[in-house]
């Protein structure tokens, strides 16, 4: 009898099993509370953060608005101290922009690694 192909475990930045994100809104690309990724995520939603006020207001402003309840969608909208699995490019975009959120490190996925750099993860980590 063959045997279902093992599923690979994904790992976080230090190697290690990712831990969820957030369930509460539930969040990740796949919508399964990790911020797993794979060939159809094109953003990249990897950085697990914890949402603050100020990077709110920035995404809002630059045209990705968190905040804002989209029922249609099944979507809460983020208040501050939500954990959200968001786009690398987003979090360096507000990295660049001194509103970074903080990281959530052992949710955040080891792909996150190929765009940013493990060092500017840990100076906003808050764990």
């Amino acid at each position: 009898m063959k045997q279902p192909k093992q599923i690979e475990q994904a790992l976080n930045v230090f190697g290690q099993p990712l831990v969820p994100c957030g369930l509460d809104p539930l969040t990740g690309f796949y919508r399964d509370g990790c911020c797993n990724t794979g060939y159809d995520d094109t953003g990249i939603h990897t950085v697990c953060i914890r949402a603050t006020a100020k990077f709110l207001a920035f995404s809002k402003q630059r045209g990705n608005d968190l905040s804002t309840p989209m029922p249609e969608f099944g979507f809460p909208g983020l208040k501050p101290g939500d954990q959200w699995c968001l786009c690398a490019g987003r979090w360096k975009e507000a990295l660049d922009a001194g509103v970074a959120p903080p990281v959530v490190l052992a949710a955040t996925h080891e792909e996150t690694l190929a765009m940013l750099p493990l060092e500017a993860l840990k100076r906003h980590a808050v764990d």
